[in-house]
């Protein structure tokens, strides 16, 4: 920590410091996000579901949380019709399900790599949560 033990005059200040002190812990936990994967579909109408899982993040980030979406990064650079690289997505959606705190589900609708995720972190004792479509939370 880059808070000083001394005044400026150079006497030590134990309660000024113990004070600022608290206040830089209590500063870095408020910063803390936990990371959560949000899991939802996004093969069939790629753009809206890719617009929707732009919302879903956009929610776990109102409440606090670092959303990881790899849906809506790996098509950029990944062909998804092709069934090597959906494969090697795959992969890669689950390595960084493995760094994440929680899994988020969105929809009504679990696709198959939906189903995989949610096995993985199920498999992991990650927690997994439940949303609809509306970002309402649904308890299993």
């Amino acid at each position: 920590m880059s808070i000083n033990r001394y005044n400026h005059e150079g006497y030590p200040d134990p309660t000024a410091y113990e004070a600022l002190t608290h206040l830089e812990i209590e500063n870095r936990k408020s910063s803390y996000r936990p990371i959560v994967y949000i899991c939802s579909p996004f093969s069939g109408n790629t753009e809206e579901n890719a617009q929707t899982a732009r919302r879903y993040s956009r929610f776990a980030v109102d409440r606090g949380f670092l959303p990881i979406a790899p849906h809506l990064l790996f098509p950029q650079f990944m062909d998804d019709d092709a069934p090597d690289e959906r494969k090697l997505a795959m992969r890669m959606n689950l390595i960084l399900l493995s760094k994440c705190a929680e899994l988020w589900v969105f929809g009504e609708r679990v696709s198959e790599g939906m189903a995989i995720e949610i096995a993985r972190a199920t498999h992991k004792d990650k927690p997994v949560r439940y949303f609809t479509d509306q970002c309402e939370e649904v308890f299993r």
